[in-house]
């Protein structure tokens, strides 16, 4: 049985954990983090930063936080973000500031980062969980990729080069979820945020103190 949203791991007090997700292009990310933010209130995804254009329908500050080149350059040299990459010719960035607010209010927060930024992160110590996904099969993820329709094909020739580069990293993950069937992968990453809420490391003895007193007066 999949575990309930918003109740498992509940603990008054406590300080959010930085669940970092990577995953090559195809394998399912996007689908599976916003299945995971919509079924769990206390899972968020913070607003990025990016030197894109906004495309049409999008607003600043909910898809993104839309910056000039020079202005997103600024906050680098600042070292405004926790992570930044640069992808097609654009930056994008996670602000440091937007995540430790979300953990220091309990709440849990879902980076998607690419491989090279989760292996920096590890690198320089950040305190996070580390989930790598992964297809059912290099076939699929190719078809997934064919399939989109809204990249050209030396584009998806591209992100399949890449693919093959990033597979060979899972094993430095602390976590792996297979997306083969969606539901699936949601209930196995719904089912590592529970868990990881309960470490002791995490938790303390403090909230069973009560519990352990009364049962030693018991005995």
């Amino acid at each position: 049985m999949q575990p309930t949203a918003g109740q498992e791991g509940k603990i008054t007090g406590r300080r959010g954990i930085i669940f970092v997700l990577s995953a090559p292009s195809g394998a399912g990310k996007t689908s599976l983090s916003k299945r995971i933010v919509a079924q769990m209130p206390d899972v968020g995804q913070v607003v990025t930063c990016t030197t894109r254009a906004p495309r049409s329908g999008e607003q600043d500050g909910r898809e993104y936080h839309f910056l000039s080149r020079q202005a997103f350059e600024q906050r680098v040299a600042a070292g405004d973000f926790l992570e930044w990459a640069e992808f097609n010719g654009q930056l994008y960035g996670t602000l440091r500031q937007s995540v430790e607010a979300a953990t220091a209010a309990g709440q849990d927060v879902l980076l998607v980062i690419d491989v090279q930024g989760a292996a920096h992160h590890r690198n320089t110590g950040l305190e996070a969980v580390y989930v790598f996904v992964l297809p059912p099969s290099w076939e699929v993820l190719a078809e997934r990729l064919r399939t989109r329709g809204s990249e050209s094909a030396s584009t998806q020739a591209q992100r399949l080069l890449v693919a093959r580069q990033e597979l060979v990293h899972y094993a430095a993950y602390d976590y792996v979820v297979i997306n083969d069937q969606l539901d699936e992968a949601v209930g196995t990453l719904q089912a590592i945020i529970v868990a990881e809420r309960h470490r002791i490391s995490r938790i303390g003895t403090v909230p069973f103190t009560p519990l352990l007193a009364l049962q030693q007066t018991k005995g």
